[in-house]
């Protein structure tokens, strides 16, 4: 880390100065470096970087001899396809410490042929290579496996039987891989399918039985949104939650494939509904933090775009002063970890970039932000000791910057909401319950009452203008079709595989409207319910109870589902501010990372 630091902030001097060290006077015609003008360089940068002279020239000869050898392999690879690899060998096999060691071949060649190649020049016998971390196989090409122009290639020397467990034990690993490669996806795509279930339930069915999700506001009130649009963030939702339960696992390899499901789905919402809830800036907060536990923050431009949208969400949610958070909770403390994390993460990688002032600007944001949301562990055990959860605890002192008292208060009244909330719900299903077994006694369905009701949000008079319409449009094409099924219309839906019996019913039922009847053929899984049929069929009409053969089939796939259902919502917080509830550790360990870095030196005056 230290040395991509030096290198950047050397190439970002150079390039303010416009200085191209692959050309003299740097450089010579015979692609030596100019030695004066080299020192010059160096003693001019070393107190702007906070390093010696030596050091410093050490760095400026290693960016000119990588800018110049790019440069004429890039001309070479053009030319005959021949790419230019940089070999890092054994330390005893250099012939010189300080001289990097190049090799050129066509890409289109075993790696064998490379291995023999290096074996005869520098007199190693056997040797296995690496790119990337991962060992070159040698009966396959170098371009099947990564190599690419100027790649770096490190050798390693190895024994006989060693190369043999060395082999064995990565072909173990590859096994490993690909069963957890098979994992993750399973993982996924279980992941994918119970939030699919879930997000085409409209809350029409009985919620106590048939478990549903809708979007609500930081209060809890539900959110209207336009179904395509619900769906895709109930999706995002699901897979962000089941990430976060992931990293809490530190399974931080399988936790970003989630979240970046998450993302392509949030990206399918309007631009405004992002902005109006904090869910989107906390998912990008969340894969940059993935990336820095897996130490993949080589992709600067990504992570920087992720924490810039982020801090970008933040303020449009917030405020730019964060009142608008203030008129909804009536504080901002609990929400500062969010900045302390943004900060603590544009600090590394202002670092990494080489601009050490701008990571020590973060820093200092994080520190005094840190300083305030460190909790005092006494106030934390006064709390504990009163009944009150850690969770409970941590989220109220923050929220009330420290103060016990307030604190105490703050949770009482947060429990009251919820219960309030808790009691609003209940009344809101007893009343609806009610008011389909109204609708019921009045000869409709449960499903037709429930379906009418929650079209009409509830309202009753509403919900039975819908069923009188529906029902009169009912009776007046089934006047014109006199009952009759058309025999063409129940072939096409044996053809999608439905039974004749259902199918039949379905037809009657839907007036021959064949589209119709293949939707409620799928909604009931080609079953169609007792009270879907008339009262009283015609005597030609037959039985429609499915055959004893098909009910464990639907009884298993509606099994099946229920436990899928069950499986996804276990990965979802029950705390609405689980997301807010750090403890800090892991970044306390990242800002000492830091500051010891950045501890070397004054910072550079460009």
């Amino acid at each position: 880390m230290e040395e991509q630091n030096t290198e950047a902030k050397l190439k970002n001097l150079l390039k303010q100065e416009k200085i191209q060290l692959w050309n003299p006077p740097y450089t010579s015609d015979n692609n030596q470096p100019g030695q004066q003008q080299m020192q010059e360089l160096a003693e001019r940068y070393a107190p702007q970087v906070s390093l010696s002279v030596p050091e410093v020239g050490v760095a400026l000869e290693s960016i000119r001899v990588q800018a110049v050898n790019r440069g004429k392999g890039n001309k070479t690879f053009r030319e005959t396809n021949v790419a230019s690899l940089e070999l890092l060998l054994p330390r005893d096999a250099r012939k010189d410490l300080k001289t990097k060691n190049y090799m050129e071949t066509r890409l289109d060649v075993l790696v064998q042929e490379l291995v023999d190649r290096i074996g005869e020049e520098h007199g190693l016998r056997y040797i296995r290579l690496i790119l990337s971390g991962k060992t070159l196989c040698p009966d396959k090409r170098l371009d099947e496996q990564g190599v690419k122009n100027h790649s770096k290639i490190m050798v390693l020397r190895v024994t006989d039987n060693e190369l043999k467990q060395q082999m064995h034990k990565e072909e173990e690993e590859r096994k490993n891989k690909e069963e957890k490669k098979k994992s993750q996806d399973k993982s996924l795509q279980r992941t994918q399918k119970g939030f699919q279930i879930l997000s085409e339930r409209d809350g029409s069915e009985d919620p106590i039985t048939t478990p549903f999700l809708e979007i609500a506001d930081q209060r809890g009130n539900p959110l209207k949104i336009p179904d395509k649009e619900r769906k895709a963030l109930i999706l995002a939702m699901g897979f962000h939650e089941k990430g976060r339960s992931l990293m809490k696992r530190k399974q931080y390899d399988n936790a970003v494939c989630h979240l970046l499901k998450a993302d392509g789905q949030f990206r399918k919402c309007d631009s405004a509904l992002l902005t109006a809830v904090d869910n989107y800036a906390v998912l990008q907060l969340d894969i940059v933090w993935c990336h820095r536990a897996l130490e993949a923050l080589s992709c600067l431009d990504d992570a920087k775009s992720r924490l810039q949208t982020a801090e970008r969400c933040f303020l449009q949610c917030y405020g730019e002063q964060q009142e608008r958070l203030m008129m909804i909770k009536g504080n901002t403390g609990r929400e500062q970890v969010l900045f302390l994390r943004l900060y603590l993460l544009q600090s590394l990688l202002s670092y990494l970039e080489g601009n050490d002032t701008q990571a020590r600007d973060k820093l200092s944001k994080v520190e005094s932000l840190y300083s305030r949301l460190c909790l005092d562990s006494e106030k934390m055990n006064q709390l504990l000791l009163l009944g009150f959860t850690e969770r409970e605890a941590r989220l109220a002192l923050r929220a009330c910057q420290g103060d016990l008292q307030d604190a105490i208060v703050h949770i009482t009244n947060h429990r009251k909401e919820k219960e309030d909330l808790k009691h609003r719900e209940r009344q809101k299903r007893r009343t609806r319950m009610d008011n389909i077994s109204t609708l019921t006694a009045m000869g409709y369905s449960r499903r037709d009452a429930a379906r009418a009701l929650h079209r009409a949000d509830g309202d009753m008079n509403k919900a039975c203008g819908i069923l009188l319409d529906a029902s009169m449009a009912a009776r007046a094409t089934n006047n014109n079709t006199e009952g009759v099924v058309s025999p063409e219309k129940v072939e096409q839906l044996l053809y999608l595989g439905f039974e004749r019996d259902a199918s039949e019913a379905a037809l009657r039922q839907t007036g021959g409207d064949v589209q119709s009847a293949t939707q409620l053929l799928l909604e009931n899984r080609g079953v169609l319910p007792s009270e879907l049929l008339p009262v009283s069929p015609p005597s030609t009409s037959p039985s429609t109870s499915s055959p004893s053969s098909e009910e464990p089939t639907t009884s298993s796939t509606s099994t099946e589902d229920d436990d899928l259902v069950n499986e996804v919502l276990e990965d979802i917080s029950r705390h609405e501010e689980d997301y807010l509830d750090l403890t800090l550790e892991e970044e306390q360990e990242l800002i000492g990372v830091i500051k010891s870095y950045l501890s070397r030196g004054p910072a550079p005056t460009v």
